[in-house]
């Protein structure tokens, strides 16, 4: 070995494991040709690679003959300490596998009201087809909650309701959503025949969910050029409990087009028509930057792409 090749970096200088294992198993049996049916290759690749590994090393390892192989002294030196690497790269694997069964033990999950009260329970019934011993948390909160519990390491993935990623996560879109404004059977928006204009919209106290949501997000952004909300008549943390306050009439209120949908179908809630605003949203998993979700994190992420929104 040359000074310029000692100053490689380890990888380089020497076997990597498939090759050590090769020179174990030519070491236990005696013959290179049942060393390569063992480790599944054929017998000119088991040569090749104890060849390269001479080469490598810068001495012979093997002496071979017609009668079988036989490790020579330097071999069965660099077989005494290929086993004890090959011993440690076993326990890095069973640690490893450890690690991995730890993580797939559990999944944390931090979702918006709207996809965790709507979509989550079909998704996650699904991930339990496919993960039965995976123990499935859900922490459900408005889109700021999910970015601080996902940015604290409380959460394995997120998703979250808006127009934007939050700052230090990255995302997927997996869905689109409509913002509808809805009234009680009961309140005048409910017999007007012409659309409401962001104007009036926006001078109109509304049942609203709280700063720091997707839907309030998107309300916000929407109709900053036409004076911006006003004082809402109720803020409420949760859909179900806006949907509630909107049905007994307490006013009109902005909801997500999935939640609405049977109180629609039923009359209870009618939609009114709004031109000249886009209320629409994008649904996103996030995760924390650079941190790509893997295990039960990385299937519940396939599981909303397959089934689409």
């Amino acid at each position: 070995m040359t000074d310029a090749s000692a100053g490689a970096p380890l990888a380089h200088r020497v076997p990597d494991l498939g090759a050590l294992e090769l020179l174990l198993a030519v070491a236990r049996l005696g013959s290179l040709g049942r060393a390569a049916r063992e480790m599944g290759i054929s017998q000119p690749a088991a040569s090749s690679r104890v060849r390269a590994m001479e080469r490598l090393l810068g001495v012979a390892l093997v002496d071979r003959s017609p009668h079988g192989s036989r490790l020579t002294d330097a071999g069965t030196l660099v077989t005494d300490w290929a086993r004890r690497v090959v011993e440690a790269a076993e326990v890095l694997d069973a640690g490893a596998q450890a690690l991995r069964g730890r993580r797939d033990s559990r999944l944390r999950v931090a979702a918006s009201m709207t996809i965790a009260e709507y979509l989550l329970p079909g998704w996650l019934i699904a991930l339990r087809r496919g993960r039965p011993d995976t123990a499935v948390s859900l922490h459900a909160g408005n889109s700021a909650a999910v970015a601080e519990r996902l940015l604290a390491h409380d959460a394995d993935l997120g998703f979250v309701e808006g127009l934007s990623t939050p700052d230090g996560l990255d995302s997927a879109v997996i869905g689109h959503d409509r913002l509808l404004v809805v009234v009680a059977p009961g309140h005048p928006w409910a017999r007007r025949r012409a659309p409401l204009d962001p104007s009036e919209l926006a001078g109109t106290p509304l049942i609203l969910r709280e700063p720091g949501s997707g839907t309030r997000q998107v309300l916000d952004a929407g109709l900053a050029a036409y004076g911006g909300l006003a004082e809402p008549l109720l803020e409420l943390a949760s859909t179900t409990a806006l949907k509630a306050a909107v049905v007994s009439g307490a006013g009109p209120g902005v909801l997500s087009e999935l939640a609405v949908g049977e109180e629609l179908a039923a009359r209870r809630l009618v939609r009114v028509a709004v031109e000249g605003i886009r209320l629409r949203r994008d649904l996103r998993a996030v995760w924390p930057t650079g941190a790509r979700p893997a295990g039960p994190a990385r299937d519940l992420l396939s599981l909303t792409r397959h089934q689409g929104i």
